[in-house]
């Protein structure tokens, strides 16, 4: 669905014609040095650096739990590649931080986006932990309200990554239509990996 998606639109189009793996682009830190302050790109340096996030690492973790096909030279595995690179700006684009609770919201939001039943799985059984837990914060919530969001922003994966990281963050978060997380942001940063499983 949403290759054939992504080739039905001038921009989706040409990224699949030019077909390039983002991950190359986004390890590169000189690369990403052209991006200036106020911008996607220099969000995702600021969202990535701290933490010692790569695009390389996050390929890496994603062959240890997905379908090794999607390394294969195939068009479809190009665009399941895409999908995967990413995640961490579309963390960027909706205000979800790295913790438990920011994970499940950006795969909740990524719900709408891709209709990939995984991510409906992973967004849903991290709700119910965190319901479980009973933090008495809106943890539950914040999880749909991103699925939700998702469902109303502009569809994200047909995009020139290269022209939206160039792009002020607040106009392109205006332009893809991507509401903030209003419920995630009442949710304490000490409470946001508190479910069973998690880290406090």
């Amino acid at each position: 669905w949403g290759y054939r998606r992504m080739l039905d639109t001038p921009m989706g189009g040409q990224q699949a014609y030019e077909r390039l793996e983002l991950s190359d682009y986004l390890q590169d830190r000189d690369w990403l040095k052209q991006f200036g302050p106020g911008t996607v790109g220099a969000a995702y340096r600021a969202f990535v650096e701290p933490q010692n996030f790569t695009a390389y690492g996050l390929a890496e973790d994603s062959r240890k739990v997905a379908d090794t096909e999607i390394e294969a030279a195939h068009p479809r595995a190009w665009y399941a590649r895409r999908l995967r690179d990413v995640h961490d700006i579309w963390h960027v684009l909706t205000g979800y931080h790295s913790d438990a609770l920011g994970e499940a919201c950006v795969v909740a939001f990524s719900l709408p986006q891709t209709r990939s039943a995984g991510f409906g799985l992973i967004a849903g059984g991290v709700a119910v932990q965190f319901m479980r837990a009973r933090t008495g914060f809106p943890c539950g919530r914040a999880v749909f309200q991103a699925w939700r969001n998702g469902q109303r922003a502009a569809w994200l994966p047909g995009e020139d990554c290269e022209r939206l990281l160039a792009e002020p963050l607040d106009e392109a978060r205006r332009r893809l239509k991507i509401s903030p997380p209003t419920i995630y942001d009442r949710v304490p940063p000490a409470v946001r990996n508190a479910y069973l499983g998690g880290k406090g």
